[in-house]
């Protein structure tokens, strides 16, 4: 059965590469993938699976169905699709959902003489705002017995794990003053400065494979002006949900100490 699966892919070959393709040279962030969910599901509907839009009530979430010989377990194929700003597919995510689709299609050529269904899932917003969670809320993955999914990696692996994720919005509010008498003022950007500053001056007691990388979005309007208010975001990763909370929490006492020195 496993080659006979494996020709069918071969077999739907040009079609999945159209279907990469297609995603790749049309990047939309998440939420706005309605272009990708329509390439994913017009592939899909060709080879007779049923749809279902509006999962979990997003506008670029779906379920295609495929129903075997008889009641069995539910096999669920995660799609994902959604890009990053300006660099586009540079995660991949035009593979996982070629590969999801691919799968499926391959393994519903033999469901005349299996048991259960298969549902491709497409799950938009990976990449922030976590549209499988919506999901998961809404209970659209009730039912399911397993799901499944690749990544694209540089290497290959059957299990490689993941890391715990946290992201973290910063915002410091200050008090506005000409930069020729700054003690009339609240410096908001040194505030962000300052964390940036501790969490460098820290690595060396996180946990081991720890990663904390961050983002200035806003620091002030001249450079004449004391910034009232500045704006960052951090993204903190862990190789355990233990180490990230301990992470996650010498970052809330860095962000104490700043307000403390800073005023803002």
């Amino acid at each position: 059965m496993i080659d006979k699966i494996f020709d069918k892919v071969d077999e739907i070959k040009e079609e999945l590469l159209q279907l990469s393709k297609n995603i790749h040279d049309n990047p939309e962030l998440s939420f706005e993938e309605y272009k990708s969910s329509g390439f994913v599901k017009d592939l899909l509907r060709e080879h007779n699976f049923e749809i279902e839009d509006n999962s979990g009530g997003m506008e670029t979430a779906f379920k295609a169905r495929f129903k075997g010989n008889a009641d069995g377990p539910r096999i669920a194929f995660l799609a994902e699709y959604d890009a990053l700003p300006e660099i586009g597919h540079a995660c991949g995510h035009n593979l996982i959902a070629m590969v999801s689709a691919g799968a499926a299609i391959a393994l519903s050529k033999f469901m005349d003489e299996i048991p259960g269904e298969i549902i491709v899932m497409g799950t938009p917003a990976e990449e922030g705002g976590g549209g499988k969670v919506v999901l998961i809320e809404a209970g659209e993955f009730d039912g399911i017995d397993y799901s499944l999914m690749t990544h694209p990696s540089t290497e290959n692996l059957i299990n490689r794990g993941g890391l715990a994720i946290s992201s973290i919005g910063l915002k410091f509010y200050g008090v506005s003053a000409h930069s020729a008498a700054p003690e009339f003022g609240i410096n908001a950007l040194q505030g962000v400065i300052q964390t940036f500053n501790n969490i460098d001056s820290m690595r060396g007691i996180f946990p081991t494979g720890t990663n904390v990388n961050g983002i200035i979005i806003k620091g002030g309007i001249a450079s004449n002006i004391i910034p009232d208010y500045a704006e960052s975001h951090f993204t903190i990763r862990a190789r355990t949900l233990g180490d990230l909370k301990i992470v996650v929490n010498h970052f809330k006492n860095i962000v104490e100490s700043v307000e403390k020195l800073t005023g803002a």
